[in-house]
Order: structure tokens, then C-alpha cells, then sequence
């Protein structure tokens, strides 16, 4: 199941993407925000994405702000959590391929609904393709217990 957030901004290109989503049979849960005209926190959004995936109740998780710069921000100070911003397709295959990413997000005031779309489509059906790329994503685990508070 995929989760799905955006702040007041994003509100709008999230519409279409989950209408997108019902068009192509993908499972998804709305977390936020529930219109364009209430000023929200793009971290609050990014984090109940972030939380629903990194604690396994969702698979993957998209994120939508004006941006998509501060909500990725958000998202990935939650560890276990690979959010990458993505502004065309090739970047979205390898946030995927490479980098194993587990949530997309998007800026909705710099991308036109047909490209993010496209976006979406390109990072759903991509795959972590392991090899040389798993040492480098088992790295940014390294780095969360580095400085997790946690961490003695």
C-alpha cells in the first residue's frame, strides 16, 4: 500500500495523482491534508508519510509540497526512510534503481501535472537493482546510527 501527503500547496497535484492512482489500480491512503485553502506545515505531512512507511504499515509513500524541498527534508529525518525529490524521470528510475528509494517526493509548483505523473509512473515501476548499489544504501543506515541520539 502506498501512503500519500502534501501540504496546501501540494494539495491540488496530489488530487490528480491519486486520481491517476485509482486509474491505474494502485492501493494508496490519503494521510493530508484535506484542501488547498488551510495553511498546513509540510513536515507535519512528510512525517506521517515517513512514519507510515518506515514502520512497515505502508510500502512506499509520496510527498508533495510547493517544492517538494521542505517535505523531503522532513521525511527523511526518520530513519529508514530514502525520500528523493524528483523532477524527471531518469531521477526517479534511479532514486529507485540506485538509491532504493521508499518515498517520491514532488514539487508541485515546479512541475506540470502531465511530467509529474510521468514521475510517478517511472518510480512505481522501477526497481532496486542491488549489486555495488546495496554497500552504498547500507551506508545510509550506517550514517543514522552514527548520529542517532540513541547511539552510544
Amino acid at each position: 500500500m502506498l501512503a500519500i501527503a502534501s501540504d496546501h500547496a501540494g494539495f491540488d497535484l496530489k488530487s490528480e495523482i491519486i486520481e491517476h492512482l485509482k486509474e491505474i489500480n494502485v492501493p494508496f491512503e490519503d494521510l493530508g491534508t484535506c484542501d488547498c485553502t488551510t495553511s498546513v506545515d509540510y513536515p507535519d505531512f512528510g512525517l506521517k508519510v515517513a512514519e507510515a512507511v518506515a514502520s512497515g504499515t505502508h510500502d512506499r509513500g509520496i510527498i508533495i509540497c510547493g517544492t517538494g524541498i521542505g517535505i523531503s527534508i522532513a521525511a527523511n529525518k526518520v530513519p529508514g526512510i530514502r525520500a528523493a525529490l524528483c523532477t524527471d524521470t531518469y531521477m526517479a528510475r534511479m532514486s529507485r534503481e540506485h538509491n532504493d528509494a521508499n518515498v517520491l517526493a514532488l514539487g508541485a509548483r515546479v512541475l506540470g501535472v502531465g511530467l509529474a505523473v510521468d514521475i510517478v509512473d517511472t518510480w512505481l515501476n522501477a526497481s532496486f537493482v542491488g549489486g555495488r548499489h546495496q554497500r552504498r544504501v547500507d551506508k545510509f543506515a550506517d550514517i543514522e546510527t552514527k548520529y542517532s541520539k540513541t547511539h552510544t
